[in-house]
């Protein structure tokens, strides 16, 4: 009977841990990453804030810090300048998709497209998800590659899947 009674009171935990972390949205979610400061400097700077605690459904490719100092020196400085705002707001929605988009989802698409899917990004672009060496990988329309290292990140208002490379569009 102990055993059925902790077996239920670590189900009722766990429940309620999934259910707080799912009424929390993409951008409560990357708030709270360490790896994602500079996506949330830059959704803010951008003033997608709104936009992506609004109801959605959004999935969201974010790249890590680390992505982001890959790009080239003072980059990122450049882009969070309110002159630039335009610029950084179609970079940043490159990277999202509209529609829950979970892992399982995704293979099934490039499975189905016969190795690749090609996803349009809400800045109106796309992006050519496939598999490499058992990852996903996203090719953007410059032909640079991101590959997915962490996936379904469940929020309120979507997924996020965690990419390594910022993806940049034409």
């Amino acid at each position: 009977m102990k055993i059925k009674s902790l077996a239920l009171s670590v189900l009722a935990i766990i429940t309620m841990t999934l259910g707080a972390s799912a009424q929390k949205t993409i951008v409560d979610v990357a708030v709270g990453s360490a790896d994602h400061t500079t996506l949330v400097a830059a959704v803010k700077a951008a003033d997608l804030v709104a936009t992506l605690q609004s109801a959605g459904p959004f999935t969201v490719f974010a790249p890590t810090n680390a992505a982001f100092a890959k790009l080239p020196a003072g980059t990122v400085e450049t882009l969070l300048k309110a002159e630039n705002k335009a610029t950084l707001a179609k970079i940043l929605t490159y990277h999202v998709v509209a529609g829950n988009l979970n892992a399982a989802a995704v293979l099934k698409a490039i499975k189905d497209g016969g190795g690749s899917v090609t996803v349009k990004t809400v800045s109106g672009g796309s992006l050519v998800a496939s598999v490499k060496a058992g990852k996903v990988i996203l090719t953007d329309e410059k032909g640079g590659v991101a590959t997915v290292v962490a996936t379904d990140l469940g929020a309120s208002n979507g997924i996020i899947h965690v990419i390594d490379t910022v993806v940049l569009p034409k």
